[in-house]
C-alpha cells in the first residue's frame, strides 16, 4: 500500500510539532526550577552563590552580621539598664520598671536587672493607697508586691551569692508582707556571706522579735552595738534592746 507524499509530510509535521511541544515544556520546567533556585538564593543569601567559595564567603558574612547583632543587643540592654538606674535615682520607679523590662528582654539572665525590678516594684507597691471604694487600688498594691518577690527570687536563683536581693526580699517579708518566718533563712544566708552585715542583723532581730524569739533578737542587738561603726545604728539597737528588756516576762 502506497502512502501519498502529502500524508507523509503531514505525519512528519505532526511529529515535529509534538517534539517542539515537549521541548518547550521541558524548557519551561527548567526555567521554573532556575527561577525557584534564584528566589532561594536571593532570600537566604546576601550574594549569588554559584561556587563553594562564594557559599563559604556568604556564610562568613552572615556570621559577622549575627555577631554584630549580638553585640548591638548587649549594648541596648546596657543602655536600658543605665536609663533604669537614672530613673530610680530620680524616684521615677514606674518608668524605671518599664526600662528594666526592656533591658530584661535583651538580657534575661542578668541578676542585677531582676534585683532592681524588685526594688522599684516594692516602692511602687507602697505608693498605692488603699481605697475601700476601689478594689483595683488594693489589687495594684498586691501585684507590685508579688512582682517584687518574684524579681528578688529570680535574682537569687541567677546568682546564689548575691546578697542584695536576699536582703531586699527579707525586708519585703518582714516590713510589708508580715512574713518574718520566711525572711529568717534569707537573712541568715546574708550573714553567712557577709558576717558583719549590720543591716541584715537589724532586720533579722526584728523578725525574731515578731516571732517572739526575744533572746535571739537581744543577741543580735548586742552584736550590732559591738560591731557597728554607725552611731545611729548603735543607738537604734540600744533602744530596741531596751524595749525588749522592759517587756513583762510571762
Amino acid at each position: 500500500m502506497k502512502i501519498k507524499a502529502g500524508a507523509v509530510i503531514a505525519i512528519v509535521v505532526v511529529i515535529v510539532i509534538v517534539i517542539c511541544i515537549a521541548a518547550a515544556a521541558m524548557y519551561q520546567r527548567n526555567k521554573s526550577r532556575e527561577a525557584l533556585a534564584g528566589r532561594i538564593l536571593s532570600e537566604d543569601s546576601p550574594a549569588t552563590t554559584e561556587t563553594i567559595e562564594s557559599l563559604k564567603a556568604a556564610i562568613a558574612a552572615n556570621e559577622k552580621k549575627i555577631e554584630q547583632h549580638v553585640q548591638d543587643a548587649a549594648k541596648t540592654a546596657y543602655y536600658w539598664k543605665i536609663l533604669a538606674v537614672r530613673l530610680q535615682d530620680r524616684g521615677l520607679h514606674g518608668d524605671a520598671l518599664d526600662a528594666l523590662q526592656r533591658a530584661i528582654s535583651y538580657s534575661p539572665s542578668d541578676p542585677l536587672l531582676h534585683y532592681l525590678t524588685g526594688v522599684s516594684a516594692g516602692i511602687l507597691a507602697k505608693s498605692v493607697h488603699s481605697n475601700p471604694g476601689k478594689a483595683d487600688d488594693t489589687n495594684g498594691k498586691e501585684r507590685y508586691y508579688a512582682l517584687a518577690e518574684e524579681a528578688y527570687l529570680r535574682a537569687i536563683e541567677l546568682d546564689p551569692k548575691y546578697v542584695s536581693p536576699r536582703y531586699g526580699l527579707a525586708v519585703l517579708y518582714v516590713f510589708e508582707l508580715g512574713r518574718p518566718e520566711d525572711a529568717v533563712p534569707y537573712l541568715k544566708q546574708c550573714l553567712d556571706i557577709s558576717r558583719n552585715d549590720v543591716d541584715s542583723m537589724a532586720v533579722l532581730a526584728r523578725a525574731y522579735f515578731m516571732l517572739k524569739d526575744y533572746k535571739s533578737a537581744l543577741d543580735l542587738y548586742n552584736t550590732i552595738i559591738n560591731v557597728s561603726t554607725d552611731p545611729q545604728k548603735k543607738n537604734d539597737a540600744r533602744n530596741n534592746r531596751q524595749i525588749i528588756m522592759g517587756m513583762p516576762r510571762g
